[in-house]
C-alpha cells in the first residue's frame, strides 16, 4: 500500500483506507503566461509518479489539474496589470491566445516527460459559473462577505482550524504577509479576495458586479465539480502550501461543512546550479534547453527521480549528463536482454523495490536497488529484462525503446574502439584518450563505467 507524507498531519500516512479501489487526486496546474521550466515541471512529475505506483498497487487512478489562465495573475504583474494582457498587447494577440500558446506547450513538455495527461483539465477562464456558485454558497454560509465596489472576500475568521496545513494560524499572521494584505476594504488583513472588481479583457459579469475571480477559488470550485466533496489526495508544490493550499481548504471545507482532501502532499524546491529557479534571478531553464543540449528530455526525469520528491534538489548540467548516459545505458542493456530467453521476475529482487517505492516514494533506493540487479550475473537476462520493464511502467523511461534497433558503426570504427579496450587493459591512458578523440571524429561517443567502456553514434 502507497504511503505518503501529509503535510498537514505531518505522518506518513497510506493514500487511500485499506481495501479502497478508487484513488481521486487534484494536482495544481500551471499559470500559462509564461513556458515552464523545469523546476515547475518537478510537481508534474511528482503528481505521475504517485500515480503510476497507485495503479501497479491496482487503484484506479481519477486525476484532475486545472489551467489557471485568468484570475490571480494580476497580484504581482507589472503595474497591477494582468501578466496575459501584457504578453497580449506585446505580441498583438488576444489574451486566451497568448495563454492557449503557453498551454499546449505545457503539455508538450509533459507528453516529453511522460506525464500522462489526467483526466481532467478544466481551463479557469471555462469555468467561471462554478466559482460563481461557490463564492455565493461561501456568502450563504456566512464564511464571505461583499465589500464595497464589488469584491467578495473570505472571511478567515470564520474557520478556524487555517494553518494547518503550513503552521501559520491567523493568531500569528503579520499584516502585509500576503500581496493584497493591506486593504481597507477588508474586516481582517487575513482575509483573501474570492472575486474582484474589473473591466475590460478578462473579466466577466456576476452577483457584485463584473470583475474575475481570485487565484485560490478555482482550485476549490474545480476539485469540488470533478473530485466530489470528499476526495484522497492533493498535490503541489511546496510553495504553494501557502496561502494557496490553506485558502483552497478553508473555502471547500467551509463550503461543504467537512474535511474535503484526506492527505494533501508536496514536493519540495528545485535550485539550478545552486540557485532559485526564476524569471526574476535570471536562473531558467527549460526542457527546450535540455534538448538543445542533445540530451533525452527524459534525463530530467530520471534526474529527479534520483532524488526524494521532499528533498530540496539541486539540478546542474552535469548531473542531467549522468542521467542522460544511465538512461542510454540501461535502453541498450535491456535491448540486449530482450535476446535471451524470457524468465520470471526474481520475487526477491522486485519486493524490496516495490518496498522503497511505497515508503513515501523512495525512488533512489528502488533506483539503488535496480542498479545492483543490473550488475548482478548470476541473475539470468531474461529475468532482468522483465524486472527492468517491469518498473519502467513506474519510472517511465521508455527503457524498451531500443529493442529490436541494430546500431551500425561506422566503418574502422569498431577496430578502434578493440584497440582502446586493449589500452586501458595495458593502463596506456594516452592511447585510450587518442582513440577516444579518434572516435570521436567518426561520430562515436566513449563513455567509460565501471562495467567497461559504452558507445554512442
Amino acid at each position: 500500500m502507497l504511503r505518503l507524507h501529509d503535510t498537514r498531519t505531518r505522518r506518513t500516512e497510506p493514500v487511500v483506507p485499506q481495501g479502497a479501489r478508487v484513488l481521486r487526486m487534484y494536482t495544481c496546474g500551471p499559470t500559462v503566461y509564461r513556458p515552464a521550466h523545469v523546476g515547475n515541471l518537478r510537481a508534474y512529475v511528482f503528481a505521475d509518479l504517485v500515480r503510476r505506483v497507485a495503479e501497479r498497487r491496482g487503484l484506479r487512478v481519477i486525476a484532475c489539474q486545472n489551467v489557471t489562465d485568468v484570475g490571480h495573475l494580476t497580484d504581482d504583474a507589472d503595474e497591477g496589470e494582468d501578466k496575459v494582457l501584457a504578453q497580449a498587447r506585446r505580441e498583438g494577440r488576444s489574451p486566451l491566445e497568448v495563454a492557449r500558446h503557453y498551454e499546449d506547450a505545457f503539455f508538450r513538455d509533459t507528453l516529453a516527460l511522460n506525464i500522462r495527461r489526467p483526466e481532467h483539465t478544466p481551463r479557469a477562464s471555462e469555468t467561471l459559473d462554478l466559482m460563481i456558485e461557490l463564492i455565493a454558497r461561501l456568502i450563504e454560509r456566512g464564511h464571505a462577505y461583499e465589500a464595497p465596489g464589488g469584491a467578495v472576500f473570505f472571511d478567515a475568521a470564520s474557520f478556524p482550524s487555517y494553518g494547518e496545513i503550513s503552521g501559520n494560524r491567523l493568531d500569528r499572521l503579520k499584516p502585509a504577509h500576503r500581496i493584497d494584505a493591506v486593504d481597507e476594504r477588508k474586516r481582517f488583513h487575513a482575509d483573501w479576495a474570492l472575486w474582484k472588481p474589473g473591466e475590460g479583457e478578462l473579466t466577466w459579469d456576476s452577483p457584485w458586479g463584473r470583475g474575475f475571480p481570485g487565484w485560490h477559488i478555482e482550485c476549490s470550485a474545480m476539485s469540488l465539480r470533478y473530485l466530489g466533496d470528499r476526495f484522497e489526495l492533493h498535490t503541489g508544490g511546496i510553495d504553494l502550501r501557502f496561502p494557496h493550499h490553506e485558502d483552497e481548504r478553508a473555502q471547500s471545507d467551509a463550503a461543504t461543512g467537512h474535511e474535503v482532501v484526506s492527505r494533501w502532499a508536496h514536493n519540495e524546491h528545485l535550485l539550478f546550479d545552486g540557485r532559485k529557479m526564476a524569471k526574476s534571478t535570471g536562473n531558467v531553464v527549460l526542457l527546450s534547453d535540455v534538448a538543445a543540449e542533445g540530451l533525452d528530455p527524459l534525463a530530467v526525469r530520471l534526474a529527479l527521480l534520483e532524488h526524494r520528491h521532499r528533498q530540496q534538489m539541486n539540478l546542474t548540467w552535469d548531473t542531467l549528463r549522468a542521467a542522460d548516459r544511465t538512461l542510454r545505458r540501461w535502453r541498450r542493456r535491456v535491448a540486449q536482454w530482450a535476446e535471451s530467453p524470457s524468465r520470471p521476475i526474481d520475487p526477491d529482487r522486485a519486493r524490496p523495490v516495490e518496498q522503497a517505492l511505497d515508503d513515501d516514494l523512495d525512488v533512489p533506493l528502488a533506483l539503488r536497488l535496480l542498479r545492483d540487479l543490473e550488475r548482478d550475473e548470476s541473475v539470468e537476462p531474461g529475468s532482468r529484462f522483465e524486472t527492468f520493464l517491469h518498473f519502467d511502467h513506474i519510472l517511465g523511461l521508455d527503457l524498451s525503446s531500443e529493442i529490436g534497433k541494430v546500431p551500425v558503426l561506422p566503418p574502422g570504427a569498431a577496430d578502434l574502439l578493440l584497440q582502446r579496450e586493449r589500452a586501458r587493459a595495458a593502463a596506456d591512458w594516452a592511447a585510450s584518450d587518442r582513440l577516444r578523440e579518434e572516435l570521436s571524429g567518426l561520430g562515436v561517443a566513449v563513455a567509460d563505467t565501471p562495467d567497461g567502456q559504452i558507445w554512442t553514434l
